[in-house]
């Protein structure tokens, strides 16, 4: 078969697909992910439609004046109100921001597993027991603190400290099961979000009960250790939360970009034996990765306490599910993190009002839902995909930014011939690492 029978072939057009969404731009992926968000939006107008006509007669449908048809929902007003829902008060703009804003650590969180090549999806379980720590440190602390925006501040940073040491210490623990045992982090860290759970709950509920409350939860943290409302006025958002979870999503853009431990962690994660040849212990960073992501979990946990609920309770939402969503959403990146949150906070807020205003069921809102997020995904999911196994970039080794492998051409190969195959007459090859075999001489 010819070259250029070869790539007309299915696998060489796939091929080429994915090279070109390895090697697209900033702002070519920004137009994917905004192609691929209003192509949702009518697919998803599309089902409402079709789920309005099956249901049908209705008691009122908004085209029968029309004569277009019978069709109990309007795919327009269902948008509409989905949009008014996420943004059009303050108060719907505040339950935006404070999904948001939770969704940024947890998104965090496995975005930096990702970029060292672990998979977390342990997230769930840091962040609850980052919650129980949280509400736990700060109710031992607080009776020996002053009252106060003093002791406040105290508490607050306590509870912060405890959620990411705890979070850290239970994201270590898969970390070091990858490193020193060969255990599947997939396996593990599903695993011990059952574990984690089942162990707060035992504990609060046999040890650190609230007794004058009929369910499981801790007492309630001291009103100073609580972030205050403010701007908005909505009591479970504070916005100074929000601006601490943007300036850590630049400090960890700026770790894994800008400093020795980020170039390891990355290098480690997309090109692990040209990380060993370079030097990196490749063991500690699969720990250190992993515990920096529970860290990021467990503050996401300490957040949830000391901003939305008050206390440590059963019952947490699956934000550390949600999270790895918005990570991929995200491509990864800490600074992407953010408007995939965003987006995510909106669908979730938009939601809601759909449920309340509308007499739409909840599980057509989740379709709604679940397509956004779905489409906008995907280009990113192939990316990953494409940058994984080495398509696109002739520069893709153990690049300075760390984005991906290498996948040099043949005619580079070729062009500069290592001295020991010009002597044997063999080519030399590059393989999967992008290290030359037979480069030492042997």
């Amino acid at each position: 078969m010819s070259d250029s029978d070869r790539d007309e072939s299915g696998p060489g057009r796939i091929g080429r697909t994915l090279g070109r969404l390895v090697d697209a731009s900033a702002v070519e992926r920004i137009l994917i992910s905004l192609a691929a968000l209003a192509l949702s939006v009518v697919v998803g107008a599309l089902v409402v439609l079709v789920s309005g006509f099956i249901l049908s007669p209705c008691a009122s449908s908004p085209f029968l004046a029309t004569g277009f048809g019978d069709f109990c929902y309007d795919p327009l007003e269902v948008y509409w109100v989905l949009l008014q829902g996420a943004f059009g008060s303050t108060f719907n703009l505040a339950i935006t921001l404070k999904e948001t804003t939770l969704l940024v650590f947890t998104g965090l969180s496995v975005a930096v597993a990702f970029r060292a090549g672990m998979f977390n999806i342990g997230t769930q379980g840091q962040l609850v027991l980052g919650a129980l720590a949280t509400g736990l440190a700060v109710l031992w602390v607080a009776p020996f603190v002053p009252a106060g925006l003093v002791g406040g501040v105290v508490l607050m940073g306590v509870g912060l400290l405890a959620g990411a040491v705890v979070g850290g210490v239970w994201g270590a623990i898969p970390g070091a099961l990858k490193a020193y045992a060969d255990a599947n982090e997939v396996i593990t860290t599903i695993m011990l979000n059952f574990v984690a759970t089942g162990l707060a709950f035992t504990l609060v509920s046999e040890v650190f009960k609230d007794p004058e409350s009929q369910t499981v939860q801790t007492r309630s943290v001291p009103g100073n250790a609580e972030f205050p409302p403010s701007l908005l006025e909505v009591q479970d958002f504070s916005i100074f939360v929000l601006v601490g979870a943007i300036l850590l999503a630049v400090g960890i853009f700026w770790l894994l970009r800008g400093t020795t431990f980020g170039y390891d962690l990355r290098t480690s994660g997309e090109q692990p034996e040209a990380a060993e040849y370079g030097g990196v212990d490749s063991k500690r960073m699969m720990v250190s990765s992993m515990a920096l992501s529970g860290a990021l979990g467990g503050i996401g946990g300490a957040v949830y306490v000391l901003m939305v609920a008050g206390y440590w309770q059963s019952g947490i939402p699956d934000l550390g599910f949600d999270g790895i969503t918005v990570s991929i959403l995200a491509g990864n990146n800490p600074i992407g993190v953010l408007p995939a949150a965003l987006l995510f906070g909106a669908l979730k807020g938009g939601s809601l009002a759909i449920e309340f205003d509308l007499a739409v069921p909840k599980e057509l809102v989740g379709v709604l839902r679940g397509l956004v997020i779905l489409f906008v995904a995907m280009p990113e999911f192939f990316r990953m995909i494409g940058a994984r196994y080495g398509y696109g970039g002739d520069d893709y080794a153990v690049a300075a930014d760390g984005s991906g492998a290498d996948d040099a051409s043949d005619a580079d190969t070729d062009s500069e011939p290592d001295d020991a195959s010009e002597t044997d007459g063999e080519t030399s090859q590059i393989d999967d690492s992008g290290l030359e075999d037979g480069g030492d001489g042997r």
